[in-house]
């Protein structure tokens, strides 16, 4: 898997997001009405032939909408400008194949809970092919290891059991790779994207067996998470790790610098 250096801000806008967007990519359960309402705000049509908005910016809201609000209009959307963006956005392609991969797989959740077996398979494997080939890509690739990452985490606990060894492992192998490039200036990140890192270090390092480095990622929550819901949440898990619901993550924070609204403001002023 290719990591490209990015901004650690755009890179983890993207796996934090990732995380909080299905519930299930950072660490300690939350109560679901916890759970930030950014992706139900965005009213705004995505410009998606403005070129100063990454893809990502473009399309997360609505994908989002669909996963954590099970808004199926939104999501519809935001698939709609996915195949848009793959004409408009050619030197994308690796970023939409991830969006598309991580679509797939929550198509695969779909039909897991609807017992329907043959649909399920189906869509892991188209999954798991985007996957592989957004991962080929040399260039427009920046948000494929997150993208990656965040994926396995947060749709693993809704699929067969049989995909779990395999998932975790690719999605523990993803967020290494974020940390190796991010680790160094991890105490200037802002909190949400600090948080966002160390909780999904600390689960796939835990359902990979990594226990050692599970635990030092959960006393960095502690250290550099202080009067944070994150350092509450690492101290629920260090304190009793077995009966902390780890499976069952959902983001403990948010914020607007990756939204579309804020971020056209932002462009509009400049």
């Amino acid at each position: 898997m290719l990591f490209a250096r990015t901004s650690a801000t755009f890179m983890l806008s993207i796996a934090g997001s990732l995380g909080l967007l299905l519930g299930v990519n950072t660490v300690l359960a939350q109560d679901n009405a916890a759970k930030p309402a950014a992706a139900k705000e965005q009213t705004l049509e995505p410009p998606l032939s403005d070129t100063r908005l990454t893809v990502h910016t473009l399309l997360r809201e609505d994908i989002f909408s669909g996963y954590l609000e099970g808004d199926m209009k939104r999501l519809a959307r935001g698939e709609k400008n996915l195949d848009i963006l793959m004409e408009k956005r050619p030197g994308q392609k690796a970023n939409l194949l991830a969006w598309k991969a991580s679509l797939a797989m929550f198509r695969a959740t779909q039909a897991n809970e609807k017992h329907n077996d043959v649909e399920c398979k189906k869509k892991y494997q188209e999954a798991m092919d985007l996957f592989s080939q957004a991962g080929k890509l040399t260039s427009g690739n920046d948000g494929v290891g997150p993208i990656m990452g965040g994926s396995y985490v947060v749709f693993l606990s809704r699929l067969p059991q049989e995909y779990g060894a395999t998932g975790w492992k690719q999605a523990y192998e993803c967020y290494q790779g974020i940390w190796k490039q991010q680790s160094s200036i991890i105490q200037v990140l802002p909190v949400h994207l600090k948080g966002e890192l160390l909780a999904g270090l600390a689960l796939t390092a835990t359902r990979t067996g990594h226990d050692k480095e599970a635990a030092e990622f959960i006393d960095k929550m502690v250290t550099l998470l202080h009067d944070t819901p994150y350092e509450t949440a690492a101290k629920k898990l260090k304190a009793d790790p077995k009966s902390a619901a780890i499976d069952s993550v959902s983001c403990v924070s948010c914020h607007d610098a990756g939204r579309l609204a804020p971020k056209l403001a932002v462009l509009d002023k400049k």
